[in-house]
């Protein structure tokens, strides 16, 4: 099993490629979007060329530390353009681009069967990954896309089943897949809103431009959280501890961090690689929960349901 961290540039600072090399030994991928691309993530703001040259430049030494690329596609709407030949030419642009700057990644991860189809047909070699956003949550769903995808994530609500997880696992190893996995998502368990919020952050920046209704919070867990009586939905969340980190290499090929927004992304990582973390939990997850919990704290050993 390896880990995969989440690329985020860092404006002041060490950069996030300098830090990774801190866990290379075990942090053998780094996922990332492409700017001006919807993903599961907003953007982060600044200029689009001087994000591209700081991002491009980043993924130079990666690729140098021997560390894998996997560029996200995994916007949950692509609006008008889902399907059409302008997004098919916008993909194989970025593609062609990294390719000739020697950074042709060798994962592409989304949520749409388009730029899956889109990469297969024009990048073969390339792997292609079905988002944890796709919420695959039974063994028909991979098989529907076993002629499409090469690895699925898993749906983080139900990887604190080991015997889940391993059925999983047994179907991939069986037909030539990979399995992957969320470690630290704070999401709420079975979480009503998360189409409408992946919606949402794909339109980010549209929705940043327009008048917007203020005393409406669109999401569900910041809603439920002001109010201790719900803070225990946190403990059924899907996020595992880093203790328990070894219970899943038997089945997962990959373990995902999320970093691309987290305030610590070393802590994160070194949680995970070290299998060990005595810090407050609500820290750990993203998104992040410890200013909203404060002053209480959380500290566990190990946190799986058995």
């Amino acid at each position: 099993m390896i880990f995969a961290a989440g690329y985020q540039q860092i404006d002041a600072g060490m950069l996030f490629s300098e830090m990774l090399r801190d866990y290379r030994d075990e942090v053998r991928e780094v996922y990332f979007s492409y700017p001006g691309f919807a993903s599961g993530r907003p953007e982060n703001g600044g200029s689009l060329p001087e994000q591209i040259e700081q991002l491009e430049f980043e993924l130079h030494q990666l690729r140098q530390m021997g560390i894998a690329l996997d560029l996200l596609f995994n916007g949950n709407c692509y609006g008008q353009w889902a399907i059409s030949h302008r997004f098919q030419r916008e993909i194989i642009s970025v593609m062609e681009r990294l390719s000739s700057l020697e950074l042709l990644p060798e994962v592409v991860t989304t949520t749409s069967p388009f730029v899956a189809s889109v990469i297969r047909q024009y990048f073969p070699g390339t792997e292609i990954r079905a988002s944890v956003n796709m919420k695959l949550d039974s063994i028909n769903a991979m098989e529907f896309l076993a002629d499409k995808f090469d690895s699925f994530y898993i749906r983080r609500d139900l990887q604190r089943d080991l015997a889940t997880v391993e059925k999983f696992h047994l179907w991939c190893r069986s037909h030539g897949k990979k399995l992957c996995m969320l470690a630290n998502s704070g999401c709420l368990p079975d979480c009503p809103y998360q189409t409408f919020h992946d919606n949402m952050v794909s339109h980010d920046a549209d929705i940043r431009n327009v008048r917007n209704v203020a005393e409406f919070m669109p999401h569900l867990c910041w809603e439920r959280y002001r109010f201790k009586e719900n803070r225990s939905d946190f403990l059924k969340s899907s996020w595992i501890c880093p203790g328990d980190v070894d219970k899943y290499s038997p089945f997962i090929d990959v373990m995902k961090l999320a970093t691309r927004q987290h305030a610590s992304p070393r802590m994160v990582i070194a949680a995970y690689t070290r299998r060990n973390f005595s810090g407050n939990i609500y820290d750990l997850t993203e998104p992040c929960f410890a200013s909203l919990f404060a002053p209480e704290t959380l500290h566990l050993e190990t946190h799986l349901a058995e």
